[in-house]
Parts: structure tokens; sequence; C-alpha cells
């Protein structure tokens, strides 16, 4: 524990970090009992995605940031949660756990991002978080302790409305749209963002081999689609209802249609349009009237925080 002056004595505070592995960014939070006292942040740790070396060093980064921000060390934090994708399975709590424990000292948990999301955005009460980043995945849990989850298992079958999502059918929509004779706004974005100049370039970087990454067209898209481009705001559109049908599927599962239930938004496409968060508030409110929208978009590094300051329990949850 750190130690601070408090009126002439020695006080013991107990430094916490919580952090969220993501596929697109690394995130950590350092606080004491009450306060924040630091953040960090690196690239992506996703282990699938980016393999054990690659996190290792976005987790060391983020973790260091945060650290030299707190003015802690890490032999100071006492417990740590980590939230990422997969941490409910074995195998990457292992490595996850084997990755910051060469980092930091004291206990240390793993869960899945969902979990913290849904921490931060109801703080250990009932409600719904739909996340919408690289990925997609919709978690709940009722008043009863029973939990659901919807979506995220992963881009070739899931992630709908995610950030890959999003990119992959932009792409195709403004190939559709070239093939009709159409121009658009978003074709000239998506060839921009990827660097080709020509249909056939377009054609094959999109069915290169590893994948290019979608996900990082999620700006052009945008983009276009500020600039009224019918085809970008119709993808964008789409997402928001297939967010909004990941999150009615848990609403059902857990709590019916007639119970009050808090819902939330996390993610980088939650954050950054706001088209997405209409469609998917007005679809949900069309079905589910007595939902509770939680206007923030909500960062799941808090929640990973949070449960890093109650101790839940070394190991793993869904």
């Amino acid at each position: 524990m750190a130690r601070a002056a408090s009126y002439g004595r020695t006080t013991l505070v107990g430094i916490f970090l919580g952090i969220d592995g993501g596929g697109s960014k690394t995130s950590c939070a350092i606080g004491d009992e009450a306060s924040l006292l630091g953040t960090g942040a690196a690239g992506p740790s996703n282990l699938v995605r980016v393999g054990e070396q690659q996190a290792r060093e976005a987790i060391g980064a983020a973790i260091r940031q945060a650290c030299t921000v707190a003015n802690v060390t890490p032999a100071q934090i006492e417990r740590t949660c980590v939230g990422a994708a997969g941490g409910g399975r074995p195998e990457t709590v292992e490595m996850f756990r084997r990755i910051v424990s060469q980092l930091v000292s004291g206990e240390i948990e793993v869960v899945g991002d969902m979990v913290i999301a849904l921490e931060a955005a109801c703080g250990g009460e009932p409600g719904v978080v739909v996340i919408s980043g690289t990925g997609s995945i919709a978690y709940g849990r009722n008043a009863a302790g029973q939990t659901a989850r919807v979506g995220g298992w992963g881009f070739a079958i899931s992630d709908e409305g995610s950030g890959h999502w999003i990119g992959r059918a932009a792409v195709a929509a403004a190939m559709r749209a070239h093939d009709e004779g159409q121009a658009t706004a978003l074709f000239e974005s998506t060839m921009r963002s990827w660097g080709v100049s020509t249909h056939e370039q377009m054609i094959l970087t999109a069915n290169a081999s590893p994948l290019p990454d979608f996900a990082a067209l999620l700006p052009s898209v945008l983009a276009a689609a500020d600039t009224g481009d019918p085809t970008a705001r119709g993808v964008l559109t789409q997402a928001g209802a297939e967010l909004a049908s990941l999150a009615k599927i848990v609403i059902g599962r857990l709590f019916g249609t007639t119970m009050s239930v808090l819902v939330a938004m996390s993610g980088g496409v939650f954050a950054n349009s706001a088209l997405v968060r209409q469609v998917f508030y007005n679809s949900l409110r069309s079905e589910f009237p007595h939902i509770v929208m939680n206007a923030n978009v909500v960062d799941p590094v808090e929640g990973a925080l949070g449960r890093a300051r109650r101790g839940t329990g070394q190991g793993t949850s869904p």
C-alpha cells in the first residue's frame, strides 16, 4: 500500500489498477479507494488479434504511463482487474494473468470485457450494456444475478454493428453502388483510407489474406456520412439496428417486456456516431418502452478499476 500524510500521521492508502484490453487500444486506470490518480493508453492487446508478445508490450506501456501519471510504482498496486475479450476462457485468463503478474504486484482478476463495461454502466446493479468497438457484444445481469450474453462470436460469424462490421459493410455497399454506376463519397473515402486509387486495387485490398483492418475504415465511413452520403448513412443506420437487436435479445431473456431496465452503450462506434446511437435508442424504445437509457457512452476501464477496488476475487468471470 502507498502511504499518505494526514495531519501529521501516516495513513495507508490502497492502490488499484483497472485494465481494458481492447482490439484497438489498451487503457489503464490507477486509483486509490476514492480517487482516480492516473491513466495510460497504448496499442491493442486482444490476444487473438495481436498475439501474446504485442499484447504484453501494449499492456506494459499502458501500465507504465499510468504509473508515471499517478506517481506510483507497479509494486504499490494492491489489486488489478483486467477486462478482455475472451476473458471467460481459462487459457485467456491464464495468459493475461501471466503477463500482468510480471508487471505489477498484488491480486489479479481477469474477466470478460463485457463484465467491466457492465460494471462501469451499472456499478453492480441490474442492467444491460452493449459494446460496439472493434467487435460487438451485448451483456446483462438481472436482480436475481442471472446473466446473458449475445454476440461477440468473432468477425467471421458475428460482431454485428461493430467497427469491423461497419468497415466491411461499407466496402460492400460502396462496391455495389459503384456497380450500379453511382458515385458515392463513401467509395472515395474508403479508397483514400486504404491508399488505393482504382476499383481493381480496392478489390485486391478487400480480399487480401490476411484480411485488411476493416475497423480502421470507421472514420472514413463517419466522414462520408457527415457529408450526407446516403450509402454511408445506410450502413450506420443498419449498424444501430443490429446493435439494438443484440440488446433486445438480452432484455427479453433477463427482464421480459414490461420491466424497467437500465441500458448503456460502450465502445468507439457509439462514442463517435450520433446516428448509430439514435437508431439504437429508437429501435429499443419501439419494442421496450420501459428502458432507461444511459445517455453517456461508458468507459469500461472505469468498471475494471471499480472491481479492483471492491476486491471481487481472483480468477475469472463470465
